[in-house]
């Protein structure tokens, strides 16, 4: 394993993190020097009104994007010196997503979908893996469906699934429930933390619902870029 999980408590470590984008009115300054410490297995909430920098500061911390300014460690290691290839390979080893709108391959059934990340380093027991994933969110009757032929809360269940698959030290949710109506978004929560709880993973959860962020250990909000 390229990135074994280290026995240092904090897993992420943000310091002065800033991101700026330009526009035709000069710089927007979307984070501000903002410090942030995540320990391992914290369900860390991230609230703030539309517009405050939620989405942007789980992307910085995944790897996904870079800052302007500031430094990331993820698991000990500084991940804002790393090249695009340097950062794949520690969302690979280290990070699980799921997302509002799901994110599943249309051409894949189930299976294909939850087995897909562990294909792709190689796992000669990706099959096994997914079936128990998907028998424990309880989708072994759909396994040969595509996402059309599901639901959206099935969907999302898929998705968990994919996300767990490879045992993230670190999963990040963006409103996992946004497309979900009331009942089939409460389903699909208590199955995160359900899963979050038995694989010991640390949650950093994007959400608008408050009592959604009250089930996290500690929420932290943005206004405006800035860490209240």
């Amino acid at each position: 394993m390229p990135f074994q999980l280290e026995s240092l408590n904090n897993i992420i470590v943000a310091e002065h993190l800033g991101k700026s984008v330009p526009t035709a009115e000069g710089l927007l300054h979307i984070l501000s020097s903002l410090d942030l410490i995540i320990k391992s297995g914290e369900s860390i909430a991230v609230v703030g009104e539309s517009g405050s920098g939620k989405s942007t500061l789980i992307g910085l911390l995944a790897g996904l994007d870079t800052p302007s300014s500031g430094s990331i460690k993820l698991n000990g290691k500084e991940l804002t010196t790393m090249n695009e290839d340097g950062r794949a390979a520690m969302r690979h080893a280290l990070i699980g997503f799921v997302f509002q709108s799901f994110q599943l391959l249309p051409s894949l059934t189930a299976l294909e979908n939850v087995m897909l990340p562990l294909e792709l380093s190689g796992d000669k027991h990706a099959k096994t893996a997914a079936l128990a994933l998907l028998e424990r969110v309880g989708l072994a009757h759909r396994l040969t469906h595509t996402p059309k032929q599901l639901s959206g809360g099935e969907q999302q269940r898929v998705a968990l699934a994919r996300a767990f698959v490879t045992k993230p030290a670190i999963l990040f949710a963006d409103e996992p429930t946004g497309n979900l109506d009331s009942k089939t978004g409460a389903h699909i929560i208590d199955l995160l933390f359900e899963l979050n709880s038995e694989h010991k993973t640390t949650l950093i959860l994007v959400t608008h619902d408050s009592l959604l962020a009250a089930r996290c250990s500690r929420t932290i909000r943005l206004e405006a870029g800035v860490l209240l």
